[in-house]
């Protein structure tokens, strides 16, 4: 959970295209229910994971606050000093560009089921009738490594591949976190959605549980997600091609940008599965 929440936290810079992240100020509620010690391992397992992921990019990591809360709260405060120059405002996409996903889809599912599958409640049931324990496993861990993962080489190569605007995709899912990046474009242009990369078996999910038409629609809650990136058509795939061999991880052209009225179109969705 530190290095989800760090991820998570250090994720507005890097959509900004900005590297270097100076300091993070970890904030953490801890839940009533836990005694003092309980409350003092979980508080020193999370921090462990901020300092980890910290270290990977020199970052410095100072304790802002923990609180007694009766929920447990992760978060924390981000900065960076930079240039103007060094920062990709999320105001320039034009028509023409790709746009492009650096993270699957799909976290939402893919981290309930194995709860799901350990109440053995309802959902359960009805999942483990086209899914097996080891598939559940498979979409989670391939949901936890996604949303440990630093979005940092994304901004890095948003910088060699002179990106005109990103977001991040969390909360809002990417149609929800579309909308919001095109009230700011300069360009009066549309986000037109063909791709949609799910981490695998969350497809499965989401047909079982009749949750398949928010996901279509792009409305799925996403934590720690990928860059959704808009830039030059022609750098699109040097771009793809350079995460791939730099990360080991795969990321996708899901869309284009055209001349609009800032809306977010999905056109023939194609899964990826991933």
């Amino acid at each position: 959970m530190g290095k989800i929440a760090f991820a998570n936290v250090v994720s507005d810079i890097y959509s900004c295209g900005v590297e270097e992240i100076d300091e993070l100020k970890i904030v953490l509620s801890m839940p009533e229910e836990l005694n003092d010690d309980e409350r003092q391992q979980v508080a020193d397992d999370i921090v462990s994971g901020f300092r980890d992921s910290a270290k990977l990019v020199k970052c410095r990591l100072t304790i802002e606050r923990i609180n007694i809360n009766p929920w447990c709260m992760i978060g924390g405060i981000a900065s960076s000093v930079c240039t103007k120059d060094e920062i990709v405002f999320p105001t320039k996409a034009a028509s023409g560009d790709a746009l492009i996903l650096t993270k699957p889809l799909g976290v939402q599912l893919a981290t309930n089921a194995p709860i799901w599958m350990a109440e053995d409640n309802e959902n359960w049931k009805k999942l483990s009738q086209h899914l097996s324990p080891e598939d559940i496993d498979e979409a989670y861990q391939k949901a936890i490594k996604s949303m440990s993962t630093l979005n940092y080489l994304g901004a890095k190569l948003m910088q060699k591949y002179k990106a005109h605007c990103c977001t991040d995709v969390t909360g809002f899912g990417i149609v929800g976190h579309c909308e919001n990046l095109l009230l700011f474009q300069e360009n009066d242009v549309d986000f037109v959605l063909t791709h949609m990369p799910l981490i695998k078996h969350v497809k499965k999910m989401s047909e079982v549980l009749n949750r398949e038409q928010k996901m279509m629609n792009g409305r799925m809650v996403e934590t720690s997600g990928g860059l959704l990136i808009a830039l030059p058509s022609e750098n699109a795939e040097n771009y793809c091609k350079d995460f791939l061999e730099m990360s080991g991880d795969e990321c996708w052209i899901v869309g284009r940008v055209v001349s609009g009225n800032k809306k977010t179109i999905l056109e023939n969705v194609e899964i990826i599965e991933v």
